[in-house]
């Protein structure tokens, strides 16, 4: 006689039940990941709103690495990554969340401003890489510090190349003005990350 593995209809009914928990779940959780990449998008807009500018470089202080390092840590590398490509797509569309100091747009890419931009995906990926083993703890601070260094190598390097300056007046431009900024924005995120990153990034991990 031949006996199949749900013969028994009580346990058919109750390894059914399980799977249809495990489906909601997995997509409970996909909806999770997919709104947490939005939030960080729409977060990313406001954070470029919040922009100073400097009188002796093309290039203002803005939020904007605050909710990049953020970023990382939250979500982990490949949705960070997304949500600052989706900030990049919704900014090269027309809609106003660059810095409210450029043309917006694609020109704004294409501007003093467009290699920090345009490294913000790499630097969100680097620092989620980074971070996410050992959960802000040991490794935390320089996955930080790498994503700023990925941050300001491109925008230096782009802003070298529209400038055509020497390096002294490439770095005065765009990198030494910013780092107590920055010194600032890697507290906060560190500081940060052990309130938030475990629950946020915990749950969100389930869409795999």
């Amino acid at each position: 006689m031949i006996f199949f593995p749900f013969s028994n209809p009580a346990r058919f009914e109750k390894e059914a039940e399980r799977v249809k928990a495990v489906a909601i779940s997995s997509s409970q959780a996909r909806a999770q990941s997919i709104a947490l990449v939005f939030a960080f998008s729409i977060l990313m807009g406001l954070l470029a709103r919040v922009a100073v500018p400097l009188p002796f470089t093309p290039v203002p202080v803005t939020g904007q690495t605050l909710g990049v390092l953020l970023a990382g840590v939250v979500l982990g590398g490949p949705r960070a990554a997304a949500a600052m490509l989706l900030y990049l797509a919704q900014g090269a569309a027309g809609l106003p969340v660059f810095s409210p100091a450029g043309p917006g747009g694609l020109a704004h890419l294409l501007g003093p401003t467009g290699g920090y931009l345009l490294s913000y995906p790499l630097a969100a990926f680097v620092v989620g890489w980074l971070a996410e083993p050992r959960r802000i703890r040991w490794l935390g601070l320089p996955a930080l510090l790498a994503g700023e260094a990925v941050i300001f190598t491109m925008g230096a390097a782009w802003v070298a190349v529209l400038s055509q300056q020497p390096s002294s007046t490439v770095l005065s431009a765009a990198v030494w003005p910013f780092l107590p900024g920055e010194v600032i924005k890697v507290g906060l995120v560190f500081a940060l990350s052990a309130l938030l990153g475990r629950r946020l990034r915990g749950e969100s991990r389930g869409s795999g």
